[in-house]
């Protein structure tokens, strides 16, 4: 069962100018953050955003949860178009969705003890009073790992280490039970020695909640641990769809092949010849015209300059975005 489906997905956010360059040109400039992405994410499914920093992959969360509203496009959340609704719609749904942000300190309100912190999702949605809330926080804390929970329910944010404080953030997104999770890079700023316990405690959750998670990293190593499918985005476009396994074994397009020939390994059966791609990203505001990456492209021939690639199937639930297929 489809529990979300995204199509045509676009977010343009405007260039904030000088007041020397608004009177010079009074043309307005816009930063292609999500270009026309479209994927479906099933019910108990892992689903991996992977990319380089700055090609869309968290504007693409965001808009999923709503924090952000889309441009164009359609957004459905279990049977229900979410692409334009109100607050007051929305509202109910909330529970349903959570997200994890990337930057746990930024997220937790300084002033705001931990368990304050976790119990007050309770409260906003009327699932429990104070007194119920601060028992299943004190739960949900030792549900983390984060013991004795009364010490830690009564810390602030700037008490706990980095780890610590990313258990936290996702005690908080769980405390609700919700049906989908949006994990923004939850491992990436927190030590190397740490990301397997927080990806260990994920899944944990996904098993015990039977969660749909959209699984954001720039990291294929880690995606191939814990995801079911997983999409390649490149400058706000995605290129590249697959089972994880089909699209680590057999990958496609050169952006995915030249981001798995980074990926280090000890196996010599899984060493891939090293592929470099030329150059930096373009940029987002003016991004090349045909496919976005024939700039960088090793293999690009001349449609590639002038025709955008879409995404086509090519068997195995596998879809990818290059003329060379």
């Amino acid at each position: 069962m489809v529990l979300l489906s995204v199509s045509n997905l676009k977010k343009y956010f405007p260039l904030q100018k000088s007041f020397i360059e608004r009177v010079i040109s009074r043309r307005k400039q816009y930063v292609k953050a999500v270009d026309g992405i479209s994927f479906i994410i099933r019910e108990g499914e892992v689903f991996s955003l992977v990319g380089e920093s700055g090609c869309g992959k968290t504007t693409t969360g965001r808009l999923i949860v709503r924090l952000e509203t889309p441009d164009s496009g359609k957004i459905v959340f279990d049977g229900k178009d979410i692409t334009f609704a109100k607050e007051k719609e929305l509202r109910p749904l909330r529970r349903k969705m959570q997200i994890i942000f990337q930057d746990p300190y930024a997220s937790l309100n300084p002033r705001m003890t931990i368990g304050d912190a976790i119990a007050e999702p309770l409260i906003i949605h009327g699932i429990a009073d104070k007194r119920e809330a601060r028992e299943k926080a004190l739960e949900m804390l030792v549900n983390v790992g984060l013991t004795p929970p009364e010490l830690f329910y009564k810390a602030y944010p700037h008490q706990l280490s980095g780890g610590q404080r990313q258990r936290v953030v996702i005690a908080r997104a769980m405390i609700l039970k919700p049906k989908f999770i949006v994990a923004d890079e939850p491992v990436s700023m927190i030590d190397v020695s740490l990301r397997a316990s927080i990806l260990k405690l994920l899944m944990k959750f996904k098993k015990d909640f039977n969660l749909t998670m959209l699984f954001i990293t720039h990291d294929l190593a880690v995606a191939r641990l814990i995801s079911d499918v997983v999409a390649v985005m490149y400058l706000g476009k995605i290129v590249e769809i697959a089972p994880v396994d089909e699209l680590v074994e057999n990958p496609l397009h050169p952006y995915t092949k030249a981001l798995l020939s980074s990926v280090p390994t000890i196996v010599p059966q899984m060493k891939r010849e090293k592929i470099i791609l030329k150059g930096d990203v373009p940029n987002p505001i003016n991004p090349p015209s045909g496919c976005r990456l024939h700039p960088r492209c090793p293999l690009a021939i001349e449609r590639c300059s002038k025709e955008e690639p879409k995404l086509k199937y090519v068997g195995n639930n596998h879809y990818v975005a290059c003329h060379l297929l």
